[in-house]
């Protein structure tokens, strides 16, 4: 099957510039059934196996090259080795490719030489939904009395200049598949064009010119919103200026001074009004007459749909210990008692970790962002307790565990009969087959008519269940009886009296 940059073309192609599977057959020379294919399934990535990865033979040469081309431009005019020589001086270091990419490398760094010594640019201009830019910052904040570094994500529109701004803990993958989908949400679309920096979750390798070996998961992420990503050159900033003036404007006003908040839900809420209220107020910087707002209102209609939210996850395989927790970014999590001994998947989001095994959900919380702490879920150590109802005493997964109301009385008022530990346990384990909300419903009405004994509570919730269907067995015609008997008492009063 096609690789995910082909299968986002084709999607770009026919659901955004409006061109027929046999248009798309001719230029990229596919078949008919593989377009269908990617048309149909609105899937963004189909796996395949390849043998052989291929890659450039100068790719381990260039910082040599590179060495080679700076003490050769160091040189007066008459000294300078032309490109032939420079080429031989490389073989002769053992390179085996060819004279035609050395001769590529070497003028395109002459080019990138000439632009970072010139100081003249071209200004832009970009058609409506065209193309937004991307960048990451880094700002001080105050979260909850600890000073915390944050790293902001900055998307913004390149015609209407419409800004969005949100802060996280780090710049992993999964933060910025949650800042294109939030941004692309509020924006209610997305554009035909992302221009990007060589940031290292979206570029693994940069080619000579604008050639980009760009990351699988974020290529999926594009072709999810039909977006096509372009990279600007290394250390070239002015290519994405827009988004390199957003982050000193955001840093001048929106967090000097040093902010105060409780949370980044607090932080990025307070972001996202400033963020309106500052489109609102200022004038566009070419339409002076029109606000940045009203800019971004007549934009939207020519934004691409917004195609819902993907699912950005950074899978990584692990493995569950015998005290049924997965580590993962410095911090364990615990997962359900039946998945020891065997390998996981773990699932990281923004603001979650879910882990996977063998297709199923075996343990999902909120993601931690400290080092060495252990999140548990009591509930996964349930089953284990059965078998050791000791631990629930000591058990680290069992203190300060919140149980709803009803189930905490039983729990304190078991605390004081001798077998209370063991009668905890057998109520604790019958959640894992009547749920929740009908242990609970027991519990209340056990404690309603003054008993919290196990085997009371377990006896309301086998006469809750709901009961057996009785068969019905049809009688034949030929065993039915023509004058079935009637019961009669008086017949045994009257043979009492004959006796």
């Amino acid at each position: 099957m096609k690789g995910v940059d082909t299968v986002a073309r084709i999607r770009r192609e026919f659901f955004v510039r409006g061109r027929t599977i046999k248009e798309i057959v001719r230029e990229l020379h596919v078949s008919r059934n593989t377009v269908r294919k990617v048309l149909r399934s609105n899937e963004t990535a189909f796996d395949y196996e390849r043998s052989v990865q291929p890659m450039p033979k100068l790719g381990a040469w260039k910082p040599e090259l590179d060495r080679i081309l700076a003490a050769n431009e160091g040189r007066s005019a008459r000294e300078r080795l032309t490109l032939i020589r420079i080429f031989e001086e490389l073989r002769g270091l053992g390179y085996e490719g060819g004279y035609d990419a050395v001769r590529r490398y070497a003028r395109g760094w002459q080019r990138e030489q000439v632009s970072l010594s010139a100081a003249a640019f071209v200004p832009l201009s970009f058609a409506p939904g065209e193309a937004y830019q991307f960048d990451w910052s880094h700002e001080i904040v105050l979260i909850n009395g600890t000073t915390v570094t944050v790293k902001v994500a900055h998307v913004r529109l390149c015609h209407s200049r419409m800004l969005f701004v949100r802060a996280y803990p780090r710049e992993s993958q999964e933060m910025v598949f949650d800042a294109h989908d939030r941004a692309f949400a509020f924006f209610k679309g997305a554009c035909t064009r992302g221009i990007y920096d060589n940031m290292k979750t979206a570029v693994e390798t940069i080619f000579v010119g604008r050639e980009r070996l760009y990351n699988r998961r974020f290529l999926q992420m594009c072709g999810h919103y039909l977006v096509d990503p372009v990279a600007c050159t290394p250390a070239s900033g002015w290519e994405k200026g827009q988004v390199e003036n957003q982050v000193g404007l955001v840093r001048e006003r929106f967090f000097t001074p040093r902010l105060r908040v409780k949370s980044y839900d607090e932080l990025n809420a307070w972001l996202l009004d400033r963020a309106i209220a500052f489109a609102k107020a200022h004038r566009h910087p070419e339409l002076r007459d029109r606000t940045v707002w009203e800019m971004f209102e007549e934009e939207r209609p020519s934004l691409v749909p917004y195609r819902g939210c993907f699912d950005g996850f950074h899978a990584v395989p692990a493995s569950v210990s015998k005290t049924c927790l997965v580590r993962f970014d410095n911090n364990r999590y615990s997962v359900a008692a039946s998945a020891v001994g065997r390998p996981a998947e773990i699932r990281a989001y923004a603001d979650r970790v879910e882990l996977r095994q063998e297709g199923r959900i075996i343990g999902e919380h909120p993601r931690c962002f400290g080092r060495d702490q252990t999140i548990y879920d009591p509930w996964h150590y349930v089953p284990v307790l059965a078998r050791k109802p000791g631990a629930l005493r000591n058990g680290a997964p069992f203190k300060d565990w919140i149980l709803p109301a009803s189930l905490e009385r039983v729990r304190r008022k078991l605390a004081t009969v001798p077998d209370g530990g063991r009668q905890m346990v057998s109520i604790l384990t019958a959640v894992l087959s009547d749920g929740l909300p009908a242990v609970e419903a027991a519990c209340g009405e056990a404690l309603a008519e003054g008993v919290h004994s196990a085997d009371v509570i377990l006896n309301i919730l086998a006469r809750a269940r709901e009961p057996v269907r009785t068969v019905t067995i049809m009688t034949p015609d030929a065993l039915r009886l023509n004058h079935e008997p009637v019961a009669d008492c008086a017949r045994y009063d009257n043979l009492r009296r004959a006796i």
